[in-house]
């Protein structure tokens, strides 16, 4: 039995989770208006999900994520908007301990629930298998319980670098490509944050997520790294020292243009499950350039996306990094490329840029 904490101050939407629950086998539901009535009941009800809306009276979501996260550590899933705004709030929720998030359904919610049901069930049932890693805000959590205040989370800012001259793909340069979903925000930052710039390949990313969430995330990772980050919403020429977001609820597929690496945004295709999708990904990639000049790197996620055409990737002669499940919020995607035999390393993922630089073949 999946208990379930649904914290939302409208009483419509309250009604309507409990009964997409209700009709769901496994789940028991409790229910708070707000956050402060949500933090109240954590110790009761002992949730092992909570879904928390981010707009709420007296204690906004975020506030509430952050006391949950030092109070008692579990699993929570943001409900938001699909707005920019939105997005930037979600994206801080990740980063505070939020292990996935809900795009809540815009006009009349409770015109568009059944299309809206099985993404929650779905949503919730992964995050109730959730790891949440020991480390993560421990000294936060310490400073907590000693004082018995929150500490308000420590910013990061982007230190200033040195521009320097673009170089794009030639014969002997590859390309890293790396795929995640559920938890993959914090992950992609963990990794992205210690390379250094001028990084001699260009990066590749496929993260789950909605078209209005994937710029935000290319923003924020561009200013915590040394390396550039953008999302690709065009033909694009990979270039050295770059990372590339794919754009949500679309593919992401790589092509040789006279040598040189292109990246292009493309609807998705039904024969993917989940976009933007890291199989198409990698496949493309395949087509485009010589084995040995690529590196996959398959993070936390739910689901196996990208498992299968890593493997036959690394079969071919390229090489493969998997998250452990020691540090993975869902150890399902780098679980499966595990399984599969397709792994040459598998890192937690505080140690995988680390990794990816000892394999990197040098650039002729």
């Amino acid at each position: 039995m999946i208990k379930v904490l649904v914290v939302d101050d409208s009483a419509l939407v309250r009604k309507l989770l409990g009964k997409v629950f209700s009709e769901e086998p496994g789940f028991e539901v409790v229910f708070a208006r707000d956050g402060l009535e949500a933090l109240a009941m954590l110790a009761e009800h002992r949730p092992d999900v909570v879904t928390l809306d981010i707009h709420m009276p007296q204690l906004d979501g975020l506030a509430t994520l952050d006391r949950i996260m030092l109070e008692r550590p579990c699993p929570v899933v943001m409900v938001s908007s699909l707005t920019a705004e939105g997005a930037e709030v979600t994206l801080e929720a990740l980063r505070l301990g939020a292990v996935d998030f809900l795009p809540k359904p815009g006009g009349a919610v409770s015109l568009k629930m059944d299309e809206f049901a099985p993404e929650v069930i779905a949503k919730v049932r992964s995050a109730a298998s959730a790891r949440l890693p020991a480390t993560r805000r421990l000294a936060e959590r310490i400073r907590h319980r000693v004082s018995g205040a929150t500490a308000p989370p420590a910013g990061r800012g982007r230190e200033p670098v040195v521009m320097q001259p673009r170089i794009a793909p030639a014969n002997g340069m590859g390309v890293v490509l790396i795929g995640t979903s559920t938890g993959g925000p914090p992950a992609l930052e963990a990794v992205l944050t210690r390379l250094p710039q001028g990084f001699p390949w260009p990066i590749v990313v496929a993260q789950h997520m909605p078209s209005s969430f994937t710029g935000p995330l290319a923003r924020r990772l561009n200013g915590l790294s040394k390396i550039e980050v953008v999302e690709v919403t065009r033909q694009t020429v990979l270039e050295a020292g770059y990372a590339y977001i794919a754009r949500g609820d679309a593919d992401i597929v790589l092509a040789n243009r006279a040598g040189r690496l292109v990246a292009n945004s493309t609807p998705s295709e039904p024969g993917y499950p989940w976009h933007p999708s890291t199989d198409r990904l990698v496949r493309s990639a395949m087509d485009a350039a010589p084995p040995e000049q690529l590196i996959g790197i398959l993070m936390t996620g739910m689901g196996d996306d990208g498992a299968a055409a890593m493997a036959r990737m690394r079969a071919a002669g390229g090489r493969t990094i998997a998250e452990a499940e020691e540090t993975a919020v869902v150890w399902g995607m780098p679980g499966e490329l595990v399984k599969a035999g397709g792994a040459d390393i598998v890192a937690p993922v505080n140690e995988i840029a680390e990794r990816l630089r000892e394999i990197m073949p040098p650039c002729r």
